[in-house]
């Protein structure tokens, strides 16, 4: 090993407290980049994957009733490889041991077994004989939540009639990874589930003996993809079709996209922020580290070392610090990437999920934090470079240094001379405050940012829950029908109020623009189900124009009074022009709204429902889902208070997860900025501080100096790491929002408080834990030093 390497190992030795701050900052954001992008790169390659090997198809369509014959006119549209048609529909559930009423998706087999596109997998048991039609498969986590194993039963309402359904298997589908029942939010495997019915049992439920009303198809290489969708609207507008859609706006897919759009936002911000602060931190040691050599410098030119083996050997040692952090961020990140995996597998069901980051996501981040270090590097090794020998063998010429404005100020108001000293020294070397109370900013954005998304959270369970949505049941009638149906829903067990919604697929219009949702006409004064103004209160409908959330109307580019094409995507079929009437807060989905009395009187039919809101006498709640099991106009049941728990209990879980990782990222930022800046203020005041001790200062007076002058740099940098963090919530929350979750930028007093006192205490903590090593300075020896 050459003279240099030795002596390099040695410094690193020397500064190993710092080496360690400044490497696991680096690792936070080598961690996050591995994390994100391998989640990112699994994700993507396990969907691709699970989505060719089951055919996943790449359009889907409802409609009311079709012949099948109808599917080789679609299979003759230009563009389409496969076409399947199936039968679709929802039922009430009766499972043992469970009180309320469970839904049920059927998805019909064909006779023959073995669909053409959205294949499952097999994953126990075997497929429902065609033959028997009490047989079904069920999708493997709501057989697993219930304990329905290959050979048990079950009750359900099927055709109108309770019957006994037996499980044949348990399977997968590609169509059904993020799996939630309607007018959902999360995914709840005891109460909702999937079940696969051969097609004559499916059809013989329905009454759709040689019919279809549900189609997917898939696309040959290079189709136009709009141009396929329009032509099998015009196709199946005759048949009740309400409108075809993308893998863009398929529920499962849409879940699954929004879920790597996240990642991929994520990883572009967070890592480039630790990156940033650990090149600052390896240019203060490296620095401070070349003063305090200054001589030994000038000594190896002298002998014959030349510049470019000198400057390599400062860079060897910066080069240290970078693989150290490296190494950190690869084993933390690999750890903390196979909890994530285990996360995922909670919501999203793949046959299999395994974390496989590859090599470019170990290989990216090694290449970026290496680099980051170089480059914080460099300056102060130019500083060693392109010194001559008999200047750097030379003491450095002391500072000219003046009274300033703080020194007037100080003195007028008649400060300590130990207050002088930090004042002094922050005008004297302003970059390496700067430093300072950027990366103390830097952790205190981190944590505002992490933090928001606790208060964005409450503010949406608020909105969702307690002002916009008052029922407690929800029944989804299998069919729409008239008012009088509110009559009977009164007139269940412990039903309080009963308020009707109705629903229609819509295409809204405005110049090139469009958007597929549904058009909701609800009671311009409602009780249960409400909408919200833009400060989160609730509001009547106008009773006239249409009204949509604040998202939906910007992306189509629309102002108040502006004119909106309503296209009916079923019968009628008419297109309305209606005017934007409002525009209101909704953090789940982006459907539109208008007055009951209105959309009837365009319809020009009396009004009807196709769910009922209820609000119930908590005490009769068995009762009424004893009832409901029996009625076979209900169709499915959606009960508020467990997705309120449920909800609750997710986000709770996955957010105090979060806010864990980046609390310790903010507190490892905060230690290594504070700490090194701490180290390298005792290392160059040693001597003047010595003095102060000598002259009859005590040790608290003195600590006071070191301690004072880091906690003056955070209390400076807190306001602006708040306003950082607030603009990074914003960032957040423009990347995050899309159709399904729109996030309110919301940050909490307490949120700035939490985020200010943790980067404060762990500043304290670090500057004490420096300011032990001034109690053991051998004075003698200090007041010796050279500088």
């Amino acid at each position: 090993m050459r003279a240099l390497d030795r002596k390099g190992f040695r410094d690193l030795r020397r500064i190993w407290a710092q080496t360690l701050a400044i490497a696991l900052v680096m690792a936070c954001g080598v961690m996050v980049l591995v994390v994100m992008q391998g989640a990112e790169r699994s994700l993507s390659e396990t969907r691709s994957a699970y989505y060719e090997r089951q055919r996943f198809a790449d359009v889907f369509a409802s409609l009311t009733r079709a012949p099948r014959a109808v599917l080789a006119e679609v299979a003759a549209i230009d563009g389409v490889a496969a076409v399947e048609g199936r039968i679709g529909f929802h039922m009430v559930l009766d499972l043992e041991g469970l009180a309320e009423p469970a839904m049920g998706r059927v998805i019909s087999l064909p006779a023959d077994g073995v669909p053409v596109l959205n294949v499952p997998i097999l994953r126990a048991g075997r497929l429902p004989d065609p033959l028997r039609s009490d047989e079904v498969a069920l999708s493997e986590p709501f057989a697993q939540a219930n304990r329905l194993a290959p050979g048990s039963s079950f009750h359900a309402i099927v055709g109108g009639r309770l019957r006994r359904l037996t499980v044949s298997g348990h399977v997968l589908s590609p169509e059904f990874i993020y799996t939630i029942g309607p007018g959902s939010i999360m995914p709840d495997d005891r109460r909702y589930g999937l079940i696969w019915m051969g097609e004559e049992a499916a059809a013989a439920a329905r009454d759709m003996g040689g019919a279809f009303n549900e189609l997917a198809l898939s696309l040959t290489r290079g189709a136009n993809e709009p141009a396929v969708i329009a032509a099998l609207d015009r196709l199946l507008a005759p048949y009740g079709g309400v409108g075809a859609t993308g893998r863009d706006k398929q529920t499962s897919h849409a879940f699954l996209q929004n879920e790597l759009t996240q990642l991929a936002a994520m990883e572009k911000v967070l890592p480039p922020i630790f990156l940033i602060v650990s090149a600052f931190l390896v240019n203060m040691v490296l620095g401070r580290l070349i003063a305090l050599e200054r001589h030994q410098i000038g000594l190896l030119k002298a002998i014959g070392y030349s510049r470019m083996q000198i400057g390599a050997h400062y860079l060897k040692l910066g080069a240290g610090i970078g693989a150290l952090g490296v190494a950190f961020g690869w084993g933390i990140g690999a750890w903390v990437g196979q909890l994530m995996t285990a996360l995922y597998s909670e919501f999203f069901r793949f046959p299999f999920l395994l974390y496989e980051p590859g090599y470019s996501a170990f290989v990216i981040s090694g290449l970026a934090g290496m680099a980051t270090t170089l480059v914080g590097a460099l300056r102060a090794v130019w500083a060693s470079v392109r010194l001559p020998p008999a200047v750097a063998m030379s003491p450095p010429a002391p500072a000219m240094f003046r009274p300033g404005f703080l020194d007037r100020v100080g003195s007028a108001l008649r400060l300590r001379q130990t207050s002088m000293m930090i004042l002094r020294s922050l005008t004297r070397w302003p970059g390496r405050a700067l430093v300072t109370v950027f990366g103390v900013a830097a952790s205190v954005a981190v944590l505002v940012t992490s933090y928001f998304t606790f208060d964005a959270m409450d503010v949406m369970v608020e909105d969702v829950f307690t002002h916009a949505n008052r029922q407690q049941v929800t029944l989804v009638l299998a069919g729409a029908e008239g008012l009088g149906v509110l009559d009977d829903a009164r007139a269940l067990p412990g039903v309080l109020f009963a308020e009707g919604g109705f629903a229609l697929p819509v295409r809204l219009r405005v110049g090139s623009e469009s958007r597929l949702t549904v058009l909701e006409a609800r009671p311009a004064v409602a009780t249960l189900m409400r909408v919200l103004d833009a400060d989160g209160r609730p509001a009547d409908l106008p009773p006239e124009g249409l009204v949509l959330p604040e998202g939906l109307a910007a992306d189509l580019g629309l102002r108040l009074g502006d004119t909106v094409l309503v296209e009916l995507m079923v019968a009628p079929r008419e297109t309305w022009a209606v005017p934007l009437a409002g525009t209101i807060r909704q953090a789940l989905g982006q459907g539109a709204y208008m007055a009951e009395a209105a959309v009837f009187a365009r319809l020009g039919r009396a009004a009807q429902v196709a769910q009922i809101n209820l609000l119930v006498d908590e005490n009769m709640l068995p009762a009424l889902y004893a009832q409901i099991k029996a009625t076979p106009a209900v169709a499915g049941v959606m009960l508020w208070t467990e997705v309120r728990r449920q909800f609750e209990e997710t986000m709770q879980q996955n957010l105090a997860m979060s806010g864990i990782i980046y609390t310790l990222i903010g507190v490892l930022i905060t230690v290594g900025v504070v700490y090194n800046a701490a180290r390298i203020q005792l290392s160059e005041r040693a001597h003047e501080l010595a003095s102060l001790r000598v002259l009859g200062f005590s040790r608290g007076e003195v600590g006071f100096v070191l301690v004072g002058e880091i906690m003056l740099l955070t209390l400076v940098a807190v306001p602006l790491g708040w306003v950082a963090g607030y603009g990074f919530a914003a960032a957040a929350v423009k990347g995050l929002s899309n159709e399904l979750v729109s996030l309110p930028l919301v940050v909490a007093r307490s949120t700035y408080a939490m985020a200010a006192a943790a980067a404060i205490v762990t500043a304290l903590a670090a500057a004490l834990l420096v300011r032990r090593r001034l109690d053991r300075i051998d004075l003698v020896l200090a007041l010796k030093a050279k500088e």
